[in-house]
């Protein structure tokens, strides 16, 4: 569906500040609900990164990887995070929208089949001929068209069984479904609580499999971002501090999170924060360029991907969905494992 921006909703007064930097709030959407992965964004604030930049950020849980768009994009809250591919797609469906991103988190994509090789998944092989489940809203499964058409699987053999977040994992877990579509630090961690065996567990990450997308980013509304650079690229300064805080204690993430999930479990959420510090933040590009950027030739060749499964209604321009205008400068963005 097309969303139209009226003028008048985007105006500058929306987006209005109080008069001290101290002062100011940010509404920050998640893509999900406050999991290990989270954590650098509760870091940021239990120590004190954001307020250093005269921030008061208050995080809240999302519903999926698509879901801080629109939210940005109306200006609802004028910064998220979410899947960078899906904003792509968006942007083609509603040229002008005032949202891009400008720090990207997940250098490597979480997207992943999680499978069980009792019910016949040992790779990307056995996918032809097996019962896939997947939630509509997923960013995995968005992405999975790709994934196929690199690897010339044949879909018409797969049956997709449609699923919702919650039922997801107790499905697989159930035998209902061979494989799920998911994040790899989520839907394998979830599967072994409850209760299946981790050698009886398969992750098919799609970076391993040729596809070369990049996950979710920072996104901001862009009528925000250009009445308030110095606040953007204060956000994203303690936003590094925060992942460099995760990487130096876990533990500590974990915690941060859980003060927020009291009904979470501190071990669970340092080893979903540790899988996507390890296979999806923290990867040797981002160790050599530091955190937040992207590689101009991965982009177009991401973008050439996006275009064998979907087409474009405009020629895509990485400039439309990615700027590096508001990022902190190189030496603020390092982590160091």
């Amino acid at each position: 569906m097309t969303i139209r921006f009226a003028a008048a909703a985007l105006s500058a007064g929306l987006f209005a500040l109080p008069a001290t930097a101290q002062d100011t709030d940010i509404a920050f959407a998640l893509d999900w609900r406050f999991e290990g992965p989270s954590a650098p964004y509760f870091l940021a604030i239990d120590n004190g990164y954001f307020a250093e930049q005269g921030l008061n950020v208050e995080v809240t849980a999302g519903e999926g990887s698509l879901d801080a768009i629109p939210k940005v994009a109306t200006g609802n809250f004028p910064i998220g995070f979410a899947d960078i591919n899906s904003l792509i797609r968006f942007l083609d469906q509603n040229p002008g929208a005032p949202v891009t991103a400008v720090m990207m988190i997940y250098d490597s994509p979480p997207f992943s089949i999680v499978g069980r090789v009792s019910q016949g998944i040992s790779g990307i092989e056995d996918l032809e001929g097996s019962v896939l489940g997947a939630p509509p809203p997923d960013g995995a499964w968005a992405q999975f068209p790709i994934l196929a058409e690199v690897n010339d699987i044949d879909v018409s053999t797969i049956t997709v069984e449609p699923v919702g977040f919650p039922t997801r994992e107790p499905m697989l877990a159930e035998g209902n479904v061979d494989a799920v579509t998911g994040f790899n630090f989520s839907s394998y961690l979830s599967l072994a609580r409850l209760g299946v065996p981790e050698d009886d567990i398969t992750t098919i990450l799609f970076s391993d499999h040729g596809v070369a997308l990049y996950g979710n980013a920072i996104i901001v509304n862009t009528d925000f971002a250009a009445a308030n650079p110095e606040v953007v690229t204060g956000f994203l300064t303690a936003v590094a501090q925060g992942v460099q805080a995760a990487i130096d204690d876990p533990a500590a993430g974990a915690a941060a999170v859980i003060a927020r999930n009291p009904a979470g479990d501190a071990e669970l959420e340092q080893r979903r924060l540790e899988l996507a510090l390890d296979a999806n933040i923290v990867t040797p590009w981002v160790l050599e360029n530091g955190l937040g950027g992207i590689d101009a030739d991965r982009m177009a060749t991401a973008l050439e991907q996006v275009s064998m499964v979907y087409d474009f209604q405009t020629e895509p321009d990485a400039s439309l969905y990615f700027t590096d205008a508001y990022l902190p400068p190189a030496e603020a963005r390092m982590v160091t494992e």
